[in-house]
């Protein structure tokens, strides 16, 4: 008679993830700070980033291809990076219609090409096993969209976030992940001595880790349900950190710039130009300075000096107009 054997204990393993947020809030930024990264980038959106990139993929076979050779051939990548799942799904209808001979989904008939989608859809999943079963953690990241929700047992409808997916393939990523998040700017509702509500703040970002009427979201690593918008805040959850690089004699070092003395260095001798070209472009208030434009601006800024300080020459030359 064979011995029952019992398991106890935590058991660590490759993270299925996703994180779905506005565009621009710094998704890409953050998954590069997840272990050993290597971007497979269908929109483009990570030329600002010194990141490890596969080709970018033209067609759905570019993907499978993509796939395999990262659980097939010898590499030391430890996470696969999928940016942006709503764009892959625009590569997977498109391999859909021309293995059918379609010029649209909709030609396959009243929701059929959808079912053919979702079919496929279920294949992908199913071929990013082998990169589990190796060690890899696979990162979906995804735009989001504001659709009208409706309970079937409460009356009234409400808007809230929605992974930028078809109808048929955004169950099937929610469902398929092991950590989903969802990642927004915090605002805050101030009431005036009117009466009236604002929101205030609107810059700080956060990652929420739980589901609300507002959005979904859900973990099985007891994250607070607000998490402060870096990697440390889930590095648990993917086994800590990045791995260990080898060790090296201590140097000292200076600390590394901030946002503020990036721009600072940017803008040297040109405060009053600057200052006037974002409030004419309302990225700043009327008495405000510079150094307070809101970060994801400030990033762009710095990613392109060259062509924010052309853009301020050509403003300051036109006599201020907008």
């Amino acid at each position: 008679m064979t011995k029952l054997q019992i398991l106890t204990g935590r058991i660590a393993r490759p993270q299925k993830a996703v994180i779905f947020g506005p565009e621009g809030i710094g998704k890409s930024t953050l998954a590069a700070q997840f272990p050993a990264p290597v971007f497979l980038d269908t929109e483009g959106g990570t030329h600002h980033l010194d990141v490890a990139r596969l080709p970018a993929p033209k067609t759905w076979d570019d993907v499978t291809k993509a796939v395999t050779a990262l659980a097939t051939e010898p590499h030391e990548f430890k996470t696969l990076v999928l940016d942006t799942v709503d764009w892959l799904e625009k590569l997977l209808i498109e391999h859909v219609c021309k293995q059918a001979n379609k010029a649209s989904i909709e030609d396959f008939g009243y929701g059929k090409g959808y079912v053919v989608l979702a079919e496929e859809f279920t294949k992908f999943l199913a071929s990013l096993e082998p990169l589990l079963r190796r060690g890899m953690h696979v990162l979906f990241l995804a735009h989001t969209r504001i659709v009208k929700f409706e309970q079937p047992d409460a009356a009234g409808a409400y808007d809230r976030y929605e992974l930028k997916l078809s109808k048929q393939v955004g169950p099937l990523v929610k469902e398929w992940c092991d950590v989903l998040l969802f990642a927004n700017y915090f605002t805050k509702i101030a009431e005036s001595d009117s009466g009236r509500k604002r929101g205030v703040g609107g810059r700080e970002r956060k990652l929420y880790t739980t589901h609300t009427a507002a959005w979904d979201a859900k973990n099985r690593h007891g994250f607070d349900e607000m998490l402060n918008f870096e990697f440390t805040s889930i590095a648990s959850a993917f086994g800590g950190s990045a791995p260990a690089q080898p060790a090296q004699p201590a140097q000292p070092t200076a600390p590394a710039p901030s946002l503020t003395d990036k721009l600072a260095e940017v803008f040297s001798g040109k405060d009053e130009q600057v200052n006037a070209f974002l409030i004419a472009r309302q990225q700043i208030k009327t008495g405000q300075t510079w150094r307070d434009v809101a970060p994801d601006y400030a990033q762009r800024v710095v990613a392109k000096p060259q062509d924010f300080l052309r853009a301020v020459e050509e403003f300051t030359a036109n006599g201020g107009a907008k």
